[in-house]
């Protein structure tokens, strides 16, 4: 990361440089979810915009997670006074460090913007991903709830434009909110870039020996929580007697995982596997050697594992409605979450036929360029300069 003044570039004749800064906390702090939209995003745009300006605002540098082509970066840091109340600094004295560097553009990440952003002298955008708090509060804190709920309605109503992660949370900020739709774009998000590459038959043969992974298996990656319904695959197999292996990369919550091993136990099953501390650069390889992918969450934002899923060339089954569709394109088979009938049907549709796994790999693949940096990376700068005409 630099941390010398502006950095400047050629640009095309009718272009002009700008400075962008986010909050990029997340793109530092988090492993998966909004950590890894923020660093794709963060590292597509400077790639394909190198003559901008980026300054990512965090409240620390410590154990950070690196984001790709940092050359084109400046961090912001809290001073020496606010170096104890970060999150003081974050929420309400960032904005004078916006408004210090003269910035073009800000942009909240992830459903926030720090108070008083309208007097920074940048436009601003705010990126939402999903209203899951609100449709089921069942599954957070209410504090937690009350908290997120504060953050986005200030965002929202401050911010110069929203981007939604998909057409399904657009319609929930203007269900929710009220927010009008004209303030709103949709701009899908993309996938790490080394989900693109072909892992080869050796390195995989190392990470297959590393996590014990058997010749053949299905594959979930997500959070191992109840909303993303991983019991419901665990259900599917059991009743339709399916003995391809389930292998299961995510973090555990503790009461949900206790329930969905109590099943496993209760049922006598021995092929659902659970490796351990498996690194995000090790799952394309995951990926790309499943018989397919199985995600029947009842709820996302977008659900990008269906799209690694897809990049990677691995068939994809997945929810009805929402936003899956979005997300997994016309190639997927779509299931009722709440049937593990009908997962385990579809299961056996994949595994049993290399015709129709051939197919949806092929749709799959078609789609998902889609989803390509340049396009994702050049519809934000789109926005951003569209906000400064």
């Amino acid at each position: 990361m630099t941390t010398s003044s502006e950095i400047k570039f050629s640009v095309g004749e009718n272009e002009f440089p700008i400075s962008i800064g986010f909050d990029a906390k997340r793109a530092f702090y988090n492993s998966s979810g909004l950590g890894n939209y923020s660093r794709n995003l963060l590292s597509s745009l400077a790639k394909n915009y190198p003559e901008n300006s980026y300054y990512l605002f965090t409240p620390g540098t410590k154990n950070l997670f690196p984001v790709k082509n940092d050359e084109h970066f400046r961090v912001v840091e809290p001073g020496q006074v606010f170096r104890f109340f970060s999150m003081l600094w974050r929420r309400k004295f960032m904005t004078r460090e916006i408004k210090r560097f003269k910035l073009d553009i800000f942009h909240g990440l992830s459903q926030e913007l720090p108070l008083s952003i309208e007097k920074s002298g940048a436009k601003s955008v705010v990126t939402v991903h999903d209203l899951i708090f609100m449709r089921f509060p069942e599954y957070y804190r209410k504090i937690d709830a009350k908290i997120y709920y504060s953050k986005l309605v200030q965002a929202c109503n401050a911010s110069d434009h929203i981007v939604a992660m998909s057409n399904q949370t657009k319609n929930d900020i203007i269900e929710f909110l009220g927010i009008s739709h004209d303030k709103i774009s949709v701009i899908y998000q993309g996938c790490n870039s080394y989900f693109w590459n072909s892992s080869g038959k050796e390195y995989f043969s190392e990470i297959r020996k590393k996590y014990k992974l058997p010749g053949r298996y299905l594959l979930y990656v997500g959070t191992i929580e109840e909303r993303k319904n991983l019991l419901g695959i665990i259900k599917a197999m059991h009743i339709r007697n399916i003995d391809v292996p389930l292998v299961v990369i995510g973090r555990k919550t503790d009461n949900y995982f206790k329930n969905v091993r109590s099943y496993i136990i209760s049922n006598n099953m021995n092929n659902v596997i659970f490796p351990d501390s498996v690194l995000n650069s090790e799952l394309p390889a995951i990926y790309q050697n499943a018989e397919c992918f199985i995600y029947p969450s009842f709820f996302e934002g977008f659900g990008i594992p269906l799209l690694e899923a897809l990049v990677s060339g691995t068939p994809v089954i997945t929810s009805k409605g929402g936003c899956f569709k979005e997300a997994a394109g016309p190639g997927s088979k779509y299931i009722d979450p709440h049937d593990p009938e009908q997962i385990g049907e579809a299961i056996a549709e994949v595994t049993d036929s290399r015709e129709t796994r051939d197919k949806m790999i092929s749709a799959g693949k078609d789609y998902a360029n889609n989803f390509r940096d340049d396009i994702i990376a050049g519809e934000y700068m789109s926005l951003y300069r569209s906000l400064l005409q």
